[in-house]
């Protein structure tokens, strides 16, 4: 049985301390310390954490919310998408994460709660975290872009995505591993590949100029070779989050089976009129939700934010 593309759930992580995480920010340049106090931060985090989970509710997408603990505290629980994945399988994969603050994320009681609310059946867990111990990590669906129809798995080269962990992974879970490297304008390793590259059931979103010229006649082929329609994004709509986002399955009384792609007000003002025109002709709606302080604090955005849950048999 071949895996939809689109997941129909998604788990999001209420956050109880978000903040600006100096060990993280490091390797992920789009990180901003904007000088907001730290309950200020959380309050703000909090409100557009509600905003978007209230809007991919009104799409008809479900969505289990768990709530952060607040101790120890955790400023980018808000992104669960690099701790944990659900496959349709019934496999639930566990990650090794380079930040050691980001390491107490990982909570059973989240997995139990999918399995609970969104009736995820776990057939079998594999866990990847004994990585950290020998400082290799693979962060989840940041470092994993997934073709899932195709069984491609892309990653990019970074401190966060380590080759032999990909390797398991990828041998594990039966992908096809393609490994690449992708820069910013600075020349620097881009941390996460879904900042860079996002893919829907019938497009492509890629930051070509990102890969390195060795590798980019190859990626975009393999991409090509997938049938959908490929529209590149340059660098600076890389920095406003316009590759991170992510198409979901939804329903409507009239057009049945359907999907929604979701996207920030940032990425959405990072696109070109005509770049937008292409997206909106490759899904059937559209929504944008705006996650500032999220975005420059977290250095992550919309599709960082949503861990997919796929039906499992």
């Amino acid at each position: 049985m071949q895996q939809p593309q689109c997941a129909d759930a998604v788990l999001m992580v209420r956050p109880a301390a978000f903040d600006y995480n100096p060990e993280t920010a490091g390797s992920n340049r789009m990180q901003r310390q904007v000088g907001l106090a730290s309950s200020t931060a959380r309050d703000l985090a909090r409100c557009e954490f509600d905003g978007m989970a209230g809007i991919l509710r009104n799409e008809g997408v479900r969505v289990c919310v768990a709530e952060d603990t607040p101790e120890p505290p955790k400023p980018d629980a808000v992104f669960p998408n690099n701790w944990v994945s659900f496959h349709a399988d019934g496999t639930v994969v566990l990650y090794p994460m380079q930040a050691e603050s980001r390491r107490h994320e990982r909570r059973r009681a989240v997995v139990e709660q999918v399995v609970r609310e969104l009736g995820f059946r776990v057939r079998r867990t594999l866990d990847l975290t004994p990585h950290e111990t020998e400082g290799h990590f693979l962060e989840g669906t940041g470092s994993l872009v997934l073709d899932k129809v195709h069984r491609v798995a892309y990653a990019c080269k970074s401190p966060r995505t380590h080759e032999a962990v990909l390797d398991e992974w990828s041998g594990e879970l039966g992908y096809e591993p393609l490994l690449f490297a992708a820069e910013d304008r600075q020349g620097v390793p881009l941390y996460h590949t879904n900042v860079m590259l996002s893919i829907g059931a019938r497009f492509v979103l890629v930051a070509a100029e990102s890969i390195v010229p060795a590798d980019r006649q190859r990626m975009l082929e393999r991409l090509a070779a997938s049938g959908r329609e490929i529209i590149e994004v340059g660098p600076a709509a890389v920095e406003g989050f316009a590759a991170n986002v992510l198409e979901l399955g939804t329903w409507d009384e009239a057009l049945g089976d359907c999907g929604v792609l979701v996207m920030s007000t940032t990425a959405r003002q990072a696109l070109s009129p005509h770049q937008f025109a292409r997206l909106t002709a490759c899904t059937d709606s559209v929504v944008t939700v705006p996650v500032p302080t999220i975005e420059r604090l977290g250095g992550g955005s919309v599709r960082c934010m949503l861990a997919e849950v796929f039906s499992s048999p």
